[in-house]
């Protein structure tokens, strides 16, 4: 299977190569009755599966999300389209699945410059040209759109997506009152988060993330006990591992105090009349087995929309939800045209697109741990292709390594005392296929895809991956460095080419000559970077600096015009 996938490679890459994406429009929804804008408060919290009260959870302590979900209309069928994060944010970001952007490997880029990326080199992928962050687009449209500090879409951070990507506060730094798109991460529920924090390793970017956690949860309480915890069959049930879990709920306690200030603060500021707030998770729970899978503990996330007139409050909804959808889904409530290379849908819109049939997701290489399987889920059966059936599921990565439920797999793994169940996720071969009924066997323990019952139910999921992947271009397809190589010449990141000043009487026009660059520039003595829109006027003695990015590409060299007297 994985010969057929190779290929046809050398086409898509050709398909993928010569992809132009024109931003045709979709469709409008109102912004409100007053004919405002609205402004949006786009919460994600890290490494989370729906340990939610009001998402069927008996343990969590989750005073401040179950009140926030009861306010709100929920999704308990989101999916990420991956079980780790960068990935699953870059199709977040763009509407668009990971492995047709080729931003799938975790990661082209080191965080660190101490590190391997675990590629063939370290890089920034390339997606095709007209590909945009969806807040950019936001940012076309006048919007004023902020992050907190975590981007990490394995694009690069083009500096044209935020006004800010370092907030101090989400909207509170605009100007002129202009309405926001804030995005905001909760860092408290990660997976390094439940490491010890006492323990030191020769990895420099885990001794970082150490030290990080002592600063972060000072005044965390403990609060969870261990032993009313549920630890799943495929997690071995021990004290060590029900600790983890333990501790990982208490995080999300912990956490969850700054979405309290953020919903306080929208109230102080006489905001929350006019602030659709949306909370979610980049995927699922921080543990082996759940991050980085592409089973359901990997990738089905809890996510809850708030209204400013509270419609839908407290309505659990079915309908399955892809991260691709969430980008249009924010473009149209804004009345932003969605471009026609988005593969989501929107949610909410005056002409809404029928529920989508199936979810799609996928993982691929970790560091420097090699791995290609996709699934695709209807709201009943997930079926899982195996591309790498030759390697086991759990195989050594320094990140997952430094968690003790981790290293408790690994002890009980070589004493020979895992439970079969367990045993499986060390060996190989993998079955080519799997087949999951996750409403009998919401784990996914019992593959059914050799089970003669289940045949049509086979064949139909069979047929529906197919069909996705003949549609979408899927650059795992052929060998990474392969793929690099088309992105980055002779493995060089191109540079984007820079901005040319044209000028008609006093308006400024300002063009590159690399396809898909998104422009800025600085005005008058404002430091900031406005995105370029258009063309604009420009008053006599007055400079303006502009660049470019191509997503991908290197920054251009700044270029400089002064209107004469």
């Amino acid at each position: 299977m994985h010969h057929v996938a190779r290929a046809v490679g050398a086409a898509i890459l050709m398909i993928w190569a010569s992809v132009t994406l024109a931003s045709t429009p979709e469709t409008k929804q109102t912004q409100s009755e007053a004919g405002a804008k609205l402004n949006f408060l786009f919460v994600v919290f890290e490494d989370m599966g729906p340990r939610i009260g009001a998402f069927g959870d008996t343990v969590a302590t989750t005073p401040v999300l179950d009140a926030f979900a009861a306010q709100s209309a929920q999704y308990a069928n989101t999916f990420t389209t991956a079980g780790v994060c960068a990935p699953s944010r870059s199709s977040l970001i763009t509407g668009v699945h990971q492995q047709t952007l080729g931003t799938q490997h975790m990661r082209t880029r080191s965080p660190s410059s101490l590190l391997s990326s675990g590629g063939p080199i370290s890089y920034d992928a390339v997606p095709p040209a007209d590909v945009k962050a969806f807040p950019e687009l936001l940012r076309k449209a006048g919007y004023y759109t902020s992050n907190n500090g975590k981007t990490d879409y394995q694009f690069g951070e083009p500096f044209t997506v935020w006004d800010d990507q370092a907030a101090e506060h989400p909207w509170r730094g605009r100007p002129d009152n202009k309405p926001f798109f804030a995005m905001v991460n909760v860092l408290e529920t990660h997976e390094s988060v439940i490491w010890p924090i006492d323990a030191f390793s020769m990895n420099p970017l885990v001794n970082i993330v150490r030290l990080r956690n002592l600063w972060t949860l000072s005044g965390k309480e403990q609060i969870t006990d261990p032993e009313r915890v549920d630890v799943p069959p495929y997690l071995p049930d021990t004290p060590v591992v029900r600790a983890d879990i333990a501790r990982h709920y208490d995080n999300i306690a912990f956490a969850e105090k700054q979405l309290a200030q953020m919903l306080d603060d929208l109230e102080a500021d006489g905001l929350a009349d006019n602030t659709i707030v949306v909370v979610t998770t980049d995927h699922g729970d921080g543990f082996p087995r759940m991050k980085r899978a592409i089973y359901d503990s990997g990738i089905k996330v809890p996510m809850m929309v708030r209204f400013p007139d509270r419609r839908d409050a407290g309505i659990k909804h079915d309908r399955l939800v892809s991260f691709v959808d969430l980008g249009p889904t924010f473009l149209s409530l804004a009345g932003v045209d969605v471009p026609d290379y988005v593969q989501g849908q929107p949610l909410f819109s005056q002409s809404p697109a029928a529920p989508r049939d199936y979810i799609v997701a996928g993982s691929d290489r970790f560091d420097g741990m090699p791995e290609y399987q996709r699934a695709i889920r209807d709201e009943r059966w997930k079926y899982i292709r195996n591309y790498r059936p030759d390697l086991p599921f759990f195989q050594h990565l320094n990140f997952r390594d430094q968690l003790p439920t981790m290293k408790e797999l690994w002890r009980l793994h070589e004493e020979g005392s895992l439970t079969p169940i367990q045993a499986q996720y060390f060996a190989t071969p993998r079955p080519e296929e799997e087949l999951y009924d996750t409403t009998t066997d919401p784990h996914e323990i019992q593959n059914l895809a050799a089970n003669p019952a289940h045949t049509d139910t086979l064949t139909r999921l069979r047929a529906a991956y197919d069909a996705f992947t003949a549609s979408t271009a899927d650059l795992s397809s052929i060998p990474e460095a392969e793929m690099i190589e088309a992105m980055w010449p002779d493995m060089q990141q191109p540079e984007t080419a820079p901005v040319v000043f044209t000028v008609n009487g006093d308006s400024l026009s300002l063009t590159s000559a690399t396809e898909g660059a998104s422009i800025g520039y600085q005005h008058g003595e404002n430091p900031a970077w406005h995105l370029y829109t258009g063309p604009f006027e420009i008053a006599p003695a007055t400079s303006v600096t502009a660049k470019a990015i191509r997503y991908g590409y290197a920054e251009s060299t700044p270029t400089q015009y002064t209107q004469p007297q």
